[in-house]
């Protein structure tokens, strides 16, 4: 980053924090044709004050208070969190309370099970908490990280680094504070990477450091984020997807699922995640030209077989592997995978059993919801079909 490019920030930073007005305005995520997160923010120098809704995969409602130090970072946080079709009372509402000093992040959650305590040495770096869809955050750490980077004037290509903690998390084993790392690009763009995220988020941000925009294109969170500059009606989008969630009883984006057939004496299995099409492009764009796809969403697709057969002419001895898909421009390969259990970001080309071309047809009607079938079709011979949008990818199954 150019010193000329800092600039703009370097005056933010150093003017008078009383003299700007608060600003009241939202962010509005998207996947695909879907809205999944509203946000209504209050600002100033001092303070953020924040209510949102997310049905990331749960419907969650948060009000927020931030205590803001000089140069932008958190001082202090309270976080009310309710999950509104949330099964016990414990995981319906909780309070997250975090104190934040320089080298250290002290945070409390207290829900109907009582109150559990942790605290963390951040070495000096910026820390935040952690929500997925709540961009209020995200635009607070990449304005400081800008600021950061304008002071230490670093040269272009640095990262600023930052940490964060998960305040939907319990306090235990599995609550620990990640990293990520802002990366300042010419042009008023930004990228984001975490370490809990394959990919990286990318940011556009006006010469005061707010957020523009927002791309998990290159990531596996595949939304889009917008400024609004007015206040979003909170109450009534989370009612009506509070509502939608009882009904339907659905608390996931991208549902698992099963398949069962059998070839003869073989008992054949899939189980995968079930993304939707919510009115985007698929191939070239949600799925990446060659690029390894995790052939579904979420944890990585399981296939079992209770016998030796053939996958695309790939021999398979009994037992259970995970099923990816490379897609290119003119076809796609199938890949059988050794290691299993694993969440769909995990792929290890080390543990392949076997790669094999699949054929490629299209649907007259698309598919919304991803498609995984085994279809029998004598004693023998069957077919692993995979659906979505107007492609159709198929390979032959074979006992042996």
């Amino acid at each position: 980053m150019t010193r000329s490019a800092l600039l703009p920030l370097v005056v933010l930073a150093c003017s008078n924090a009383a003299s700007t007005p608060s600003e009241r305005y939202g962010f509005v995520t998207t996947l695909g044709n879907d809205t999944v997160a509203v946000e209504r923010i209050a600002r100033s120098p001092t303070r953020l004050v924040t209510d949102d809704v997310d049905r990331w995969p749960f419907v969650r409602r948060r009000h927020t208070e931030f205590d803001l130090n000089p140069d932008g970072t958190i001082r202090h946080m309270v976080m009310d969190v309710r999950t509104p079709n949330g099964p016990s009372p414990r995981e319906r509402g909780r309070r997250v309370t975090a104190d934040f000093s320089k080298d250290r992040v002290r945070i409390s959650v207290r829900d109907s099970a009582g109150t559990r305590d942790t605290s963390f040495a951040t070495g000096g770096a910026i820390t935040v908490p952690h929500v997925s869809m709540m961009y209020s955050v995200i635009e607070l750490e990449i304005a400081a990280a800008l600021r950061q980077a304008a002071a230490n004037r670093l040269a272009p290509g640095d990262s600023v680094l930052f940490r964060q903690f998960y305040p939907d998390r319990d306090v235990g084993p599995s609550f620990v504070l990640h990293r990520g790392y802002v990366h300042p690009l010419p042009g008023g763009k930004v990228e984001l990477r975490h370490d809990w995220l394959s990919g990286t988020g990318e940011v556009t941000v006006d010469s005061g450091g707010r957020m523009l925009t927002y791309s998990g294109g290159r990531s596996t969170y595949k939304v889009a984020v917008s400024r609004t500059t007015t206040a979003p009606d909170i109450d009534s989008v989370a009612a009506r997807l509070a509502a939608a969630e009882a009904r339907s009883g659905q608390q996931q984006l991208s549902v698992r699922d099963t398949a069962h057939a059998t070839i003869g004496a073989v008992a054949l299995s899939v189980d995968y995640g079930r993304p939707l099409m919510r009115g985007r492009r698929l191939l070239g764009n949600v799925i990446s030209y060659d690029r390894v796809w995790r052939t579904g969403a979420n944890a990585a697709t399981q296939f079992t077989t209770s016998a030796p057969i053939t996958l695309a002419g790939l021999p398979l001895p009994a037992g259970t592997y995970t099923l990816w898909t490379a897609p290119h421009m003119h076809g796609v390969d199938l890949i059988v995978n050794r290691q299993t259990g694993q969440w769909g970001t995990e792929y290890s080309r080390a543990r392949d059993l076997g790669v094999a071309p699949m054929k490629v047809d299209s649907v007259a009607a698309p598919v919304e919801k991803f498609t995984i079938a085994i279809e029998p079709g004598d004693a023998k011979h069957g077919t692993l079909a995979m659906a979505w949008g107007t492609f159709r990818w198929t390979a032959p199954i074979v006992a042996r």
